[in-house]
């Protein structure tokens, strides 16, 4: 009995055991739920920060491909930039001051040499001429009556001198029929003089009424409209913003020619009638074969550059001026078109090897987008010549990093001509 009275005491918890037990247990289950905590918040951040750097927009450099010409065969000795300009532009005025009632014109018009672009307000003219016309028919008629009576006084004058052979009047009486029509002849001279003065009076009326009808001086287009019915023109400037100068610009687009400035330092390897080849901004596939006009004997301090006009050899409507224009002087001429290679052109650090082939990163909406694409052997200067895989006018991007992927969002930094 003792025995087993030992045992179950034995077997009995000590409180202040179970109660150090239960201490520890709580505070390790805290620490556990700390851990855990931290431990989300980190992945948390990571994930935030995964997520930004992931999608924050790549800055990249850029450049446009453009399509090959014929001119690279042909050597170009050097390139310049320029603007296409206009030898014959007339603003258009009336040669007298006078408020506009007609403005017959808009931008765009094609008018021919003669057309009447506007007219001036005419009524005080078209008064003055009415009445050196009516000055100018007296005249007449006063010649007409001077020419009558002469006529008379010379019948006179003729039986005056036949009565005076027969002895039947006096000499003085012949003499005075003489001078009769001496003096019928001279008022004749004095009313025709007369009545070319009224003429002429009415010519300088016809004139100055001519000069309220404003007419194109040749054959062009209107690229400016700088006046409107109601509004005061004068061909000098009166002052104030009040008055206008000019009804509008017309521009012989059949005299476009191509102002380019070379630096003075290459100005030697141009020369005149050299052949070229112009590219518009615009239009950067489209070849247009030009030669040199002459190149203009003065230089720009400011530049330290000469000007160099060429000419265009085809003339399109798509050409206007004050367009932007890339001119490739050539060593000798191209014929045609036929012989330039096929393909674009892209700066060569554009193309890059990716799992053992040549790809191009083009950028079209902020994205940028891998391209398989076949480049030729044939080097141009810093250029590639992609035959496969890219067209004329793709954004390209130039030394693309190593880790950009295909859709990643990027922004242009500086872009390559």
């Amino acid at each position: 009995m003792t025995s087993n009275t030992e045992l179950l005491r034995q077997l009995k918890i000590d409180k202040s055991a179970r109660e150090a037990s239960g201490d520890g247990g709580g505070s390790g289950g805290r620490a556990v739920w700390i851990g855990v905590a931290v431990l989300v918040v980190l992945l948390a951040l990571g994930g935030g920060a995964w997520f930004f750097l992931a999608h924050r927009p790549v800055e990249v450099r850029t450049a446009t491909a453009v399509a090959p010409s014929a001119s690279t065969e042909a050597g170009a000795v050097l390139q310049a930039t320029g603007y296409v300009t206009a030898r014959r532009q007339a603003t258009v005025s009336a040669q007298i001051t006078g408020t506009l009632t007609e403005v017959l014109i808009e931008e765009g018009d094609r008018v021919k040499k003669g057309q009447v672009l506007a007219r001036l307000e005419d009524n005080a003219l078209r008064a003055s001429l009415d009445s050196a016309r009516a000055s100018a028919a007296a005249a007449h008629a006063s010649v007409l009556q001077t020419e009558a009576q002469l006529t008379q006084a010379r019948r006179d004058a003729e039986r005056q001198e036949a009565l005076v052979g027969r002895g039947l009047v006096s000499k003085q009486l012949a003499e005075q029929a003489r001078t009769q029509v001496d003096t019928y002849r001279a008022q004749l001279n004095t009313a025709r003089r007369q009545a070319d003065a009224a003429d002429a009076q009415v010519g300088v009326g016809q004139v100055n009424l001519d000069y309220t009808v404003v007419r194109a001086p040749f054959d062009g287009v209107i690229t400016d409209k700088a006046a409107q019915v109601g509004e005061i023109v004068s061909p000098l400037s009166a002052g104030g913003g009040f008055t206008r100068t000019g009804v509008g610009t017309i521009v012989d687009m059949d005299s476009l020619e191509i102002d380019v400035d070379v630096n003075e330092a290459y100005i030697g390897r141009v020369q005149a009638d050299m052949p070229a080849e112009a590219v518009l901004d615009a239009y950067p596939d489209w070849r247009i074969p030009a030669h040199v006009i002459a190149i203009v004997p003065a230089a720009d301090r400011g530049k330290a550059t000469v000007k160099v006009r060429v000419a265009l050899e085809q003339k399109d409507a798509r050409i206007v001026p004050d367009m932007g224009v890339r001119v490739s002087f050539l060593e000798r001429r191209v014929p045609s078109q036929a012989n330039a290679p096929k393909g674009v052109l892209i700066p060569a650090a554009a193309v890059v090897r990716r799992e053992d082939r040549d790809v191009v990163y083009t950028v079209a909406e902020g994205k940028a987008a891998r391209r398989p694409v076949k480049t030729a052997n044939q080097a141009t200067g810093d250029m590639r010549l992609v035959t496969e895989g890219l067209a004329a006018g793709d954004t390209v991007i130039v030394s693309p990093p190593s880790d950009l992927a295909d859709g990643a969002a990027v922004r242009t930094a500086t872009t390559t001509p």
